[in-house]
């Protein structure tokens, strides 16, 4: 059950993925040419961050493709990680971007210029109203998944949707103002090179988080303590690791039970609680319990205020 559903957000990320390089390609061929023909080097640069967006979307196509492996002998908790990893990628690259537009556009700056031309707007406000739906689109299925790398390319869409708005209104205000307004274009190309690397941060970190197994946010924990409570024969739960890797997650759980049962009791209820909690949160690919009387947990708890106070 576990794996058919990751099959099919699989499929899913797959979907936008391809959606987003086809719709990338036409776009980036689009602006660059038309930036060059129509003296715009903002839309130069929007074309080159959506070369970036081709380069990204194949990159977590790759990283969705290896992550959807099963486990093996030498990948026993799977292939999730290469899913952080394209996130990551995708997140530099965005930089990357950004420092060459704002290095281009400040060498123009400091270069005569002739005015754009007026018909690259037609090909900007194009760009804004598809990349507007396309992000809209990749987040809503980035979230749905629950995957980073979906989520980051999303928002590879929507820097490039914010570029292009930029560079329409940098182009706008070259063609009112005229003579002497020829770099307002590359002033805009600056804002949007910031903004990108602003983007790029916030996209980076929660990437780098899973990739050091940080707790996951959200309610999961809570989910998963609440289940296990439910289950007969546990007292009470201690300590709950959880990690991500791709779209599984791993739990290690404390479960506290009555002392004087035995070993295979003990054993028994361990079993219930990870049955319990595959079968009600699919998304957990296995549970690691283990099993703690209550008698030790209050003796322990004892002997360990005991030695704080010494």
């Amino acid at each position: 059950m576990q794996r058919a559903k990751i099959k099919e957000d699989i499929k899913k990320g797959f979907r936008v993925t391809i959606i987003g390089l086809s719709i990338n390609s036409v776009l980036a061929a689009a602006k660059i040419v038309t930036g060059f023909i129509g003296n715009s080097f903002a839309l130069i640069a929007d074309g080159i961050e959506s070369t970036t967006d081709i380069f990204s979307s194949f990159v977590v196509y790759q990283g969705l493709r290896i992550a959807a492996e099963p486990p093996d002998k030498k990948h026993p908790y799977g292939h999730g990680k290469a899913e952080p990893i394209a996130a990551s990628i995708v997140a530099v690259f965005l930089i990357l971007a950004a420092l060459f537009i704002f290095s281009e556009a400040v060498y123009n700056l400091l270069n005569y210029k002739e005015l754009p031309e007026p018909y690259t707007l037609y090909v900007l406000i194009t760009v804004v109203v598809l990349k507007y739906f396309l992000s809209r689109y990749a987040f809503k299925v980035g979230e749905k998944i629950n995957s980073v790398a979906v989520r980051n390319d999303a928002a590879h869409h929507r820097a490039d949707m914010l570029t292009s708005g930029a560079a329409f209104i940098g182009i706008s205000i070259s063609l009112i103002g005229g003579k002497g307004y020829e770099n307002a274009d590359d002033y805009a190309a600056i804002f949007a090179a910031i903004v990108i690397v602003y983007n790029a941060i916030k996209l980076f970190k929660p990437a780098v988080e899973e990739l050091m197994d940080a707790t996951p946010r959200g309610i999961l924990e809570d989910k998963i303590r609440s289940f296990a409570l439910e289950v007969e024969g546990v007292k009470g739960l201690d300590k709950c690791k959880i990690r991500k890797a791709g779209f599984d997650y791993y739990v290690d759980l404390d479960v506290i039970v009555n002392g004087e049962i035995s070993v295979r009791e003990g054993h028994k209820i361990a079993h219930k609680v990870k049955k319990k909690l595959r079968q009600s949160l699919p998304e957990i690919a296995n549970v690691l319990i283990h099993i703690e009387p209550d008698d030790e947990r209050i003796n322990g708890r004892l002997k360990d205020s005991l030695e704080n106070e010494v």
